[in-house]
């Protein structure tokens, strides 16, 4: 990998985890909105860096407590799988290119 290419990962990962799920107030949750759909989609992007982050705090949470239900949990699944490549398409290419060097 290029020292350039490094550099810019760097920066979008310190990037990333400044933007990190707030801890939740749940005694304080009537005064406020709950999270939906644009949120959801938000902390299922982020969901990889808010978890190696949870595992050393206890003040970080990975999944919003006061949600609006299923437009937040349909947003973080679709934002999780908008991360890490969703519909699989490299593996089925993969099986593809294997049968063919086989053949």
């Amino acid at each position: 990998m290029k020292p350039k290419n490094l550099f810019w990962i760097m920066i979008l990962v310190l990037l990333l985890t400044g933007c990190t799920a707030e801890p939740v107030d749940v005694t304080n949750c009537a005064s406020g909105e709950p999270a939906g759909f644009w949120l959801g989609l938000w902390h299922g992007i982020i969901a990889p860096i808010t978890f190696i982050i949870s595992l050393f705090t206890d003040k970080i949470e990975m999944y919003q407590a006061f949600n609006n239900g299923g437009w937040y949990n349909f947003g973080f699944v679709l934002g999780a799988g908008i991360l890490f490549g969703g519909s699989g398409s490299r593996s089925s290419s993969y099986r593809r290119r294997k049968r063919q060097d086989s053949a």
